[in-house]
C-alpha cells in the first residue's frame, strides 16, 4: 500500500507516527501548563537541557561522558517523580477528572457515588466569615466535595463536627489552640483543624501576599478543592481555586463560588 506521507530524512511517516507525535505534544503541553511560573519549570528546563546534551554526546561518540550521563538518565524516571511530585499528582488528578471519561460507565458510576456526599450547609460558613472579617481575624478554610485529603487531615487535629457559626468562630479565635493552620471541611463536616497546607511555588504570586494566601493558593494547585481565606490584615474575603485567587469578594460572591464548586459537573 502506498504511503501518502513523504520521507523526512531517513524517517518514513505514517498515521501512527503523527498520532504518536500529537499525543506526546498534548501531554507535554498540559504538563507545561501545570508547572509554568513555578520553580519546577526551571528544574524541568535544566533536566531537558541535560537530556539534550546527553543526546549530542551520544551522537558525537564521546563514550566516557555518554556512560556517565547514561547512568543518570537510567534513573531519570525516579528522579523526575521525586522532583515533580506535586506537579505529577495534580497532572494525574486532572486526567482523572477530564470530562472525556464521563461516557465510560464505570467512571460515571464511581463519580455518582462520590457526588452523593456533596451537600454543604453554606449559611454558617458565610456568617462566620462575615464576623471573622469584621474583626480582622485571619482564617483559612478548605472545602472539598468528595476527596478525603487523608495526607492533609493527618497533619492536624481530628474534629468530625457538624458545621456551626459558633464553632467556626471559636476555632479561629486568636487564643484558640486550633486557630493556627487550616480547617478542612470534607463531606459537609468539619473534618480537621490546625492542618498544614502546601505553600505555592508560583513565582508570579505578588510578594504582598502573606503565608495564609500562599498556602491557600498552594492547596488549590495541589488538590481539587475550594479554599476560603479571611485576611488578618484587612479583613477581606478571598477564594483560591485552581491556583487562582479572587480578592475582596462579597458574601454573595462567596456563596455563588461555593455553590458553583459544589454543583459543578465533570462534563
Amino acid at each position: 500500500m502506498h504511503n501518502p506521507f513523504p520521507y523526512v530524512g531517513f524517517l518514513e511517516l505514517s498515521w501512527i507516527d503523527l498520532l504518536d507525535i500529537a499525543l506526546v505534544s498534548l501531554l507535554l503541553y498540559n504538563f507545561y501548563k501545570l508547572i509554568r511560573g513555578t520553580m519546577a519549570f526551571r528544574v524541568f528546563l535544566g533536566f531537558l537541557l541535560l537530556y539534550i546534551i546527553y543526546l549530542l554526546v551520544q551522537a558525537t561518540h564521546m563514550e566516557l561522558l555518554a556512560a556517565v550521563l547514561g547512568q543518570f538518565m537510567g534513573v531519570g524516571v525516579l528522579v523526575a517523580s521525586i522532583l515533580f511530585q506535586q506537579e505529577l499528582k495534580k497532572f494525574f488528578l486532572m486526567l482523572g477528572e477530564t470530562p472525556h471519561f464521563d461516557g465510560w460507565a464505570i467512571f460515571g458510576w464511581l463519580r455518582s457515588k462520590k457526588k452523593q456526599q456533596t451537600e454543604l450547609n453554606v449559611a454558617p460558613i458565610l456568617e462566620a466569615m462575615k464576623e471573622l472579617g469584621s474583626t480582622n481575624t485571619g482564617a483559612l478554610l478548605v472545602v472539598s466535595r468528595y476527596s478525603d485529603l487523608v495526607a492533609y487531615v493527618e497533619t492536624g487535629d481530628i474534629l468530625d463536627a457538624v458545621i456551626s457559626k459558633r464553632l467556626l468562630i471559636s476555632i479561629f479565635n486568636k487564643y484558640s489552640p486550633l486557630h493556627d493552620g487550616a480547617l478542612l471541611i470534607i463531606e459537609g463536616k468539619l473534618r480537621a483543624a490546625r492542618c498544614i497546607l502546601p505553600v505555592t511555588e508560583n513565582l508570579n504570586v505578588p510578594a504582598s501576599m502573606g503565608l495564609r494566601h500562599r498556602a491557600g493558593i498552594g492547596m488549590s494547585e495541589a488538590t481539587n478543592t475550594l479554599v476560603l481565606i479571611v485576611s488578618e490584615e484587612t479583613g477581606q474575603l478571598s477564594i483560591a481555586r485552581n491556583g487562582e485567587v479572587y480578592h475582596n469578594l462579597s458574601l454573595q460572591q462567596i456563596k455563588a463560588k461555593i455553590n458553583e464548586y459544589m454543583t459543578e459537573t465533570e462534563g
